[in-house]
């Protein structure tokens, strides 16, 4: 993965890569020809005051002993059969082939880390990385929807560490970076990209790519791959919101339509949208809290809860309000969903 991939857990050290502008094989190449330039470069000069070389075993100086005298030299193997010995060519070696014989060594160096030992790093911190990865939040796309409902998950008490945020932008990646998550520079539609990530070991998927047609896509890839992992989409277009639930969605959110009922609910009283973004937000007075049925209120009715305000059951995936005679009886596997107090708030007093 470029699973910048950020590594989970306490105390490990956070990095991003970012893809060079270079293809591989451009890259190999530029650095094999420098290599090659600055070694003709002391060849010539070698070349051209050969007079200042003293061959120890025969006092001459061929093009093949020059040759030799430049690789041995700029290698520092140096087996001291052929020396300088004018004044001129000593200078020349210590204040133009040292430095060149340094930057070859560099260059040797960076192209053993870039194509070899970086790569080798890589796949060894990714393969850690995935071990790690369990009962995690994949987030696919990091536009402006995305990004907010990251931060709002940190708000309301998630690791940063247990959220892996997928998006082909590095500046998006940059921003989940900033708040601790770990990132995966790839394409949410593709398989292999979900794999990474462990989207079978994941306790919820978050989609919002930016278009409905790329959501409705990662939906499905996300599906047929995690047959029940739950799955929020954001979907801008109403007539598109009936192909998510068929992609395998779990919850379809139309930000337009909600953004109406806020709208429409504020002709009614000018209070209704403030409460509603209370409700939304964690660190609001009060917020919404979905959980299971506790044992010891089974066969109680709903407004016997006493941790919030219970407002709405979901039995077998069917809702039923509080007023409805099917709400005097909780039954074991029902959901509550209820108004308990939020960061700012107090105990919420019942009616």
């Amino acid at each position: 993965m470029r699973l910048d991939r950020r590594p989970v857990g306490p105390g490990v050290a956070h990095f991003l890569r970012r893809r060079s502008s270079l293809p591989a094989w451009m890259d190999l190449a530029w650095r094999v020809g420098a290599i090659f330039v600055l070694i003709t470069i002391v060849l010539a000069i070698h070349w051209i005051d050969r007079d200042g070389l003293k061959d120890n075993l025969d006092n001459h100086i061929s093009f093949i002993d020059v040759l030799y005298f430049t690789t041995v030299t700029v290698t520092t193997v140096g087996y001291g059969d052929i020396v300088p010995v004018s004044p001129q060519t000593r200078l020349f070696e210590t204040f133009i082939v040292t430095p060149i014989r340094l930057f070859v060594w560099l260059i040797f160096l960076g192209t053993a880390y870039n194509f070899f030992l970086r790569n080798t790093f890589y796949r060894w911190r990714m393969a850690r990385i995935q071990k790690a990865l369990d009962k995690h939040i994949v987030v696919a796309g990091f536009g402006t929807s995305n990004s907010e409902a990251v931060r709002e998950l940190i708000a309301r008490g998630h690791d940063p560490h247990s959220i892996v945020v997928i998006d082909g932008s590095e500046s998006a990646l940059a921003e989940a970076e900033a708040l601790g998550c770990n990132i995966l520079c790839g394409d949410a539609t593709r398989d292999r990209t979900l794999t990474d990530v462990q989207i079978d070991r994941a306790c919820s998927m978050i989609v919002s790519a930016g278009r409905d047609d790329s959501s409705i896509l990662i939906t499905l890839t996300a599906r047929h791959l995690a047959p029940d992992v739950p799955i929020s989409i954001v979907v801008r277009n109403e007539d598109n919101e009936l192909p998510a639930r068929q992609a395998g969605a779990t919850t379809v959110i139309n930000p337009v339509s909600f953004a109406g009922l806020l709208l429409a609910g504020s002709c009614s009283g000018h209070h209704i949208a403030d409460y509603m973004a209370d409700l939304a937000a964690a660190g609001g007075g009060v917020k919404l809290s979905e959980r299971a049925v506790l044992p010891d209120e089974v066969g109680k009715p709903l407004q016997s809860v006493t941790t919030g305000i219970a407002l709405r059951i979901y039995r077998n995936e069917s809702p039923i309000g509080y007023w409805e005679e099917r709400a005097k009886i909780l039954q074991a596997g029902d959901q509550i969903v209820e108004i308990v107090p939020g960061a700012n708030g107090k105990p919420v007093a019942r009616p």
